[in-house]
């Protein structure tokens, strides 16, 4: 240490890690600089695109504009950090079924956005568009969908694939387990 780092502690992925940063380093770059965990991109790097979207203690942040000396003790979860190739997470796989990607770039952002953005919808948070705010069975039309998820773009516009691998999950999640796999439209 030279004087000027900070001590961080963060559990990424499940896996605890320390830290020595610069208390300027964002969340983004102690992962992909100092951990090599290359699933959160690098977009826009002015928090407007949304592709390094990650999970931290159950919300969903823009690791670009967090710095991680504010996270300290905190639990990152990465889009590599919630599947594996061989036996992927419910998102992940929606995703795939849906071919609700395309160059792939933004894909991390968006699962990690997904998977937090459920969350929210189960706890009944509103979104601009909830017609009643003080409902909280959100109903997650296809209108809900993109508004909750209007801060991750896709360049490639997979927009209605993207919905529909969220819904997909939504139905899942309620509807339990018999329903994984049946890929009919939730829409």
């Amino acid at each position: 240490m030279t004087g000027h780092e900070v001590d961080v502690r963060l559990t990424v992925d499940g896996v605890e890690r320390r830290l020595d940063l610069d208390p300027r380093v964002t969340v983004l770059d102690a992962l992909r600089d100092e951990l090599g965990v290359m699933s959160a991109k690098l977009g826009c790097d002015h928090g407007q695109c949304g592709a390094c979207t990650v999970i931290v203690d159950g919300r969903r942040i823009l690791s670009c504009l967090a710095l991680a000396a504010s996270y300290d003790g905190a639990e990152v979860t990465t889009a590599a950090g919630l599947g594996t190739p061989d036996r992927l997470s419910p998102m992940q796989q929606a995703f795939a079924d849906r071919d609700a990607l395309q160059c792939g770039y933004c894909t991390p952002g968006q699962i990690c956005s997904a998977v937090a953005m459920l969350e929210e919808a189960r706890a009944g948070m509103p979104s601009h568009v909830s017609p009643d705010v003080a409902d909280t069975d959100v109903d997650l039309t296809d209108a809900e969908v993109r508004e909750r998820m209007s801060g991750n773009l896709c360049r490639c516009g997979a927009y209605v694939n993207i919905v529909q691998a969220i819904q997909q999950v939504a139905i899942q999640q309620v509807a339990g387990p018999d329903v994984a796999g049946t890929g009919g439209s939730a829409a």
